[in-house]
């Protein structure tokens, strides 16, 4: 659809916004596409965007009635993992899993079909299936040594279920196998290998402050050595992944 020269601007303006602000702050990216949705809800990308930020917000009914406008207007099926896991996030695993089977998934390309096999795998764990969802990552590209963009996460989610069935060395070789891949930190393998050799984070400040605090304590006290080991008592907290 072809918009007015200036009105095209002003929507153009906000679907910048949507895709600067997505990660960072999906609320104020939501904010945004809302306004480029009033201003031109006939174009597909505008709906598309709508439909983005609407689930980047948890708003999943929204974002799927979005997704299903866009779908319409183009007749592309690349929206069809997205439109599955929004299924997943309005508690209904059952239809993301009939839609796994639907002749729409052969028309993805590879990317997109193994987006669906993770949307699967996840529909699969929401019913309690976690057998079902290892077998279901079990693939071709799992497998490969090649690394594309979805290796990281197809390896990390195969890790995670093994995790959840209690196979925790096997967990633990492909979380190691996604890390490798991970090249942007796209994923928070480091840390979850961390956990399962028990490595706990401290913070280096908190650290320094506490030193400082019991410094202040030995002083204030002459050297009392029960106040100093009620500083050491509180120790730190271990980091959060």
């Amino acid at each position: 659809m072809s918009l007015p020269k200036t009105l095209a601007e002003d929507v153009a303006r906000n679907l910048v916004m949507v895709a600067r602000l997505i990660d960072e702050d999906p609320e104020e990216a939501y904010a945004y596409s809302r306004i480029a949705l009033r201003l031109a809800s006939r174009v597909a990308a505008v709906r598309e965007a709508a439909g983005f930020a609407a689930y980047a917000t948890q708003k999943y009914a929204e974002a799927l009635a979005e997704f299903r406008a866009a779908r319409r207007m183009t007749g592309s099926v690349e929206l069809w993992p997205v439109m599955a896991d929004c299924e997943r996030g309005l508690g209904r695993p059952e239809r993301a899993m009939a839609m796994a089977g639907e002749p729409e998934v052969q028309k993805l390309d590879k990317a997109g079909q193994v987006e669906m096999r993770l949307v699967a795998a996840g529909a699969r764990r929401d019913m309690g299936q976690i057998d079902a969802a290892i077998v279901t990552l079990q693939s071709p590209e799992l497998a490969s040594n090649s690394i594309q963009p979805w290796t990281p996460r197809l390896r990390y989610a195969y890790a995670d279920a093994l995790l959840e069935a209690g196979r925790e060395d096997e967990a633990r070789e492909w979380f190691g196998k996604a890390l490798e891949a991970d090249k942007d930190g796209s994923t928070d393998a480091s840390d979850r290998l961390a956990e399962l050799d028990g490595v706990e984070f401290v913070d280096a400040l908190g650290d320094d402050d506490e030193d400082e605090t019991e410094d202040e304590t030995v002083d204030a006290h002459e050297g009392a050595p029960g106040d100093a080991a009620d500083q050491d008592e509180r120790g730190d907290e271990p980091g959060k992944a």
